[in-house]
């Protein structure tokens, strides 16, 4: 269970952290410009998460499947 959890902290962290980053940056902007549309930070956090998403999929499907193949390589442990 402890592996599940980790594996899946693992695998948001870069979406998540560019969502944060983008976040700020954007709040920071509509501070400076005193704009307070919602679609203003919307639209670029949405778009920043879409390419981090596109960007991390390789890395998070080898981490995935390297996951799922310990996973099964330990299923007879657990058959007993």
């Amino acid at each position: 269970m402890r592996n599940a959890f980790v594996t899946t902290f693992w695998l948001s962290v870069p979406v998540l952290a560019v969502g944060f980053v983008v976040g700020i940056v954007m709040s920071l902007a509509q501070i400076l410009t005193s704009i307070q549309d919602s679609s203003f930070s919307t639209v670029p956090r949405l778009t920043a998460f879409l390419i981090a998403l596109v960007l991390a999929m390789p890395w998070m499907l080898t981490r995935l499947i390297s996951y799922t193949a310990a996973l099964f390589g330990d299923l007879g442990r657990f058959a007993h």
